[in-house]
């Protein structure tokens, strides 16, 4: 799907109901507070409520994106994707790169257990993680600057200090900076992560008269499309499927499409251009898809 092209198509109100703010978070406030001050700055434009993709700790940096009114339902759908971070560990004992890089090599490369920290939301049972990458990239003394591309739900804090005690020397991570969630970057040509004073700026010209700052950096809930495939139904059944009935094989347009996907494969249904819904694959009988989350339509 052409993003930028249905992003120029819509009206601000559809953006705003349906929209993504890649937000650069700064150190100190929670992720959940810098997902409510989105709401707060954006309310008086008809935002009701926002939900960020993936927590950040409160003194870690960067890439946060943040989901807009009914977007908000996508936010299952890009939470384990990949992330990639720049970040500064502290070792405890003043040790060399080459001996770091090793112990990366023998015990934090591909598939990892991972037990999370005890301060986390989650059960405290060893959960399978793959690190990508754990590139060192500087050592000077004991501080190590380093880069790191993980699977989702990966604690890099833990990481770090897992990586100390493998050492036998300890270490602790003294600044992160998540530089990629997903398809979400910090430098993305078309969708640059922004600040909350740039936010506060673009909605401030908003109310002036001037949208063009706000509506840049507002990015359709259509991007999901980037990371599920798409498939393209009939207008002929958009009425039921709106409604959140099962899509079945004769309301596809290319009937190709019902034995391209596995059971439980989840794909996006668009129909002439317009996003309809997210779906999950049956293959029962003549049903193709059951939905997973109905975004409908108002006008066709």
């Amino acid at each position: 799907m052409n993003i930028e092209k249905i992003k120029s198509e819509k009206s601000m109100r559809e953006l705003l109901e349906f929209g993504i703010i890649n937000v650069d978070k700064p150190s100190g406030p929670t992720s959940f507070n810098v997902s409510d001050f989105v709401r707060k700055e954006l309310s008086n434009l008809g935002v009701r409520k926002t939900s960020h993709f993936g927590t950040l700790d409160p003194k870690v940096t960067g890439v946060l994106p943040v989901a807009l009114n009914r977007a908000c339902k996508l936010t299952g759908f890009f939470l384990g994707e990949d992330k990639e971070y720049i970040g500064v560990m502290t070792i405890h004992e003043e040790t060399d790169a080459d001996r770091i890089r090793k112990a990366i090599e023998e015990r934090f490369t591909g598939k990892i257990s991972q037990l999370p920290p005890k301060k986390s939301r989650v059960k405290r049972v060893e959960r399978e993680r793959e690190i990508k990458r754990f590139d060192i990239l500087e050592v000077n003394e004991k501080s190590v600057l380093f880069h790191a591309e993980v699977q989702g739900g990966t604690y890099i804090r833990k990481l770090v200090s897992d990586l100390g005690d493998y050492l036998g020397c300890g270490a602790h991570m003294l600044e992160l900076r998540r530089v990629r969630a997903g398809i979400f970057k910090e430098n993305d040509p078309k969708f640059p992560s922004i600040s909350l004073y740039e936010l506060q700026k673009a909605a401030e010209e908003y109310k002036n008269g001037n949208e063009s700052k706000l509506r840049g950096i507002i990015i359709p809930g259509e991007i999901v499309s980037e990371l599920y495939p798409v498939v393209e139904i009939k207008k002929d059944n958009l009425r039921n499927i709106s409604t959140g009935k099962p899509i079945l094989k004769r309301d596809l347009v290319n009937k190709k499409d019902s034995e391209l996907f596995d059971r439980d494969d989840i794909v996006c249904i668009f129909c002439l251009g317009k996003f309809i819904e997210m779906a999950r694959i049956v293959r029962e009988n003549e049903t193709f898809s059951r939905p997973e989350f109905v975004f409908g339509i108002e006008k066709f």
